[in-house]
């Protein structure tokens, strides 16, 4: 079954708008690829204007788990925490679903 990764972010208002140019063209297309997602979405919510969350979506849960324990992550979050830390507090799921209608 199909399996996602969410990535749900908490940013800091005097950073949105650099925050969002920044997944817009640069984190988001290159982690696309490097993860060898299947899609990658993203959005601002609309209950928490300052919540930003991504999907990642893989074949399988085999696969997202793969890449969660990859160096390729792990590189990752170092050059996010490098453009962001204490500006943007995030957290990360693996979701595998059981049910499609």
């Amino acid at each position: 079954m199909t399996a996602y990764l969410i990535v749900r972010a908490e940013v800091d208002p005097s950073v949105k708008s650099q925050f969002d140019t920044w997944y817009q063209t640069e984190h988001l297309p290159d982690a696309h690829k490097a993860f060898h997602a299947v899609t990658a979405k993203r959005g601002w919510s609309s209950v928490e204007p300052n919540v930003h969350v991504a999907y990642y979506e893989f074949p399988d849960l085999d696969a997202a788990n793969t890449l969660i324990n990859s160096d390729i992550m792990k590189g990752f979050i170092k050059e996010f925490d490098r453009h962001w830390a204490g500006k943007v507090v995030r957290s990360r799921e693996l979701v595998e679903f059981s049910q499609t209608i």
